[in-house]
């Protein structure tokens, strides 16, 4: 039978109000009663437990690290973890950091912003040894850290949240092999950034697939344009000059946009196969008006609702990692676009 409010109050010897406002994460309850109620609340079983995760006794603050600029899928990443963090009471405050890039030291310069207050961290992040070194540093004061979409294994993190990168870039190569049905012929890649590890693992997958199932299709352009739009545009323009029976393009991070614009552009007889990642309100409406043929979607909702669930998790645990688990990605034609 599940603990009530009430076996709160008499566990801890506060009124049911005062319970009901630390629960809810309302004014009016001292630091002292907080944690009166919130452990009294653990003891009982009352405290929520997601994943066999369970969370603090006490709220925690969290901030977030993400190279937003004028990324949609990061936008919306971002926004999540904002709503969902709101919403939970475990959560005192969440902050989210727009990094002025992807190199260390945009990191870093943003690291030096950290509040004293804070219990957790979330990051994404370029797998380099300066952010190594920066992130090492961040534990070492006392922070819990959770690495999003792009791991860096050997910084000491307690999660890594997001998809399987190289099962994601190996999904990719199936699909297009699959879509077009043993014709052999050109391919083109348009990477972020080699930089992210996430983004290295989907080119390793997508190669390794070509090779051993699909060896009638050959990469010949491969352009990294550090998620620049206007970099894709003219590396794909470039790419459908050049191979006028060019079969498919795979976008591995950002740059979608970029692509889109250049296969409006250039009209190509035959259209070539077009995957990228992340659904997106751009994304969806490429699906819609036949530009784009899939999309293979690490999902921001989930992303960011984990993120902030293994956060809390890592800062009410004592062991130093949290149990590993991939989010699933979703294949996404034009039609089973979900509901916004």
């Amino acid at each position: 039978m599940k603990a009530t409010v009430s076996d709160i109050a008499r566990t801890c010897g506060l009124s049911t109000a005062t319970v009901d406002r630390v629960l809810n994460n309302r004014p009016g309850a001292s630091a002292a009663n907080r944690q009166r109620v919130m452990e009294a609340a653990k003891q009982l079983g009352y405290l929520p437990v997601a994943d066999q995760v369970t969370l603090p006794s006490r709220p925690a603050h969290l901030e977030f690290f993400l190279p937003i600029g004028s990324n949609a899928f990061m936008m919306d990443l971002a926004a999540y973890i904002e709503d969902y963090a709101a919403r939970l009471p475990l959560v005192a405050s969440c902050r989210i950091h727009n990094l002025a890039g992807i190199s260390p030291s945009a990191l870093q310069a943003a690291v030096e912003n950290l509040s004293l207050k804070a219990n957790g961290v979330g990051v994404i992040a370029v797998d380099h040894p300066r952010t190594r070194n920066i992130l090492r540093e961040v534990v070492e004061a006392g922070i819990r850290l959770v690495t999003m979409i792009s791991d860096v294994p050997a910084a000491p993190r307690s999660a890594y949240v997001g998809i399987d990168n190289r099962v994601a870039g190996r999904t990719a190569a199936l699909l297009m092999g699959r879509f077009l049905g043993g014709r052999s012929g050109h391919l083109a890649m348009v990477v972020g950034s080699r930089s992210y590890r996430g983004h290295e693992e989907r080119e390793m997958g997508f190669r390794s697939v070509l090779s051993e199932e699909f060896p009638n299709l050959t990469v010949t352009s491969a352009v990294e344009i550090n998620d620049e739009p206007e970099v894709s545009y003219t590396a794909t323009m470039k790419a459908l000059h050049n191979e006028p029976e060019l079969l498919g393009i795979y976008c591995v991070g950002a740059g979608r946009s970029g692509v889109a614009k250049a296969l409006r552009e250039a009209k190509p007889q035959r259209k070539p196969v077009f995957i990228c990642h992340d659904l997106t309100r751009e994304t969806r409406g490429y699906l819609v008006d036949d530009l784009l043929d899939v999309v293979i979607d690490q999902n921001a909702r989930l992303i960011a609702e984990q993120s902030v669930i293994r956060l809390l998790g890592s800062i009410a645990s004592s062991a130093p990692y949290l149990t590993r688990k991939f989010i699933e990605p979703r294949l996404i034609l034009k039609e089973n676009v979900p509901v916004q």
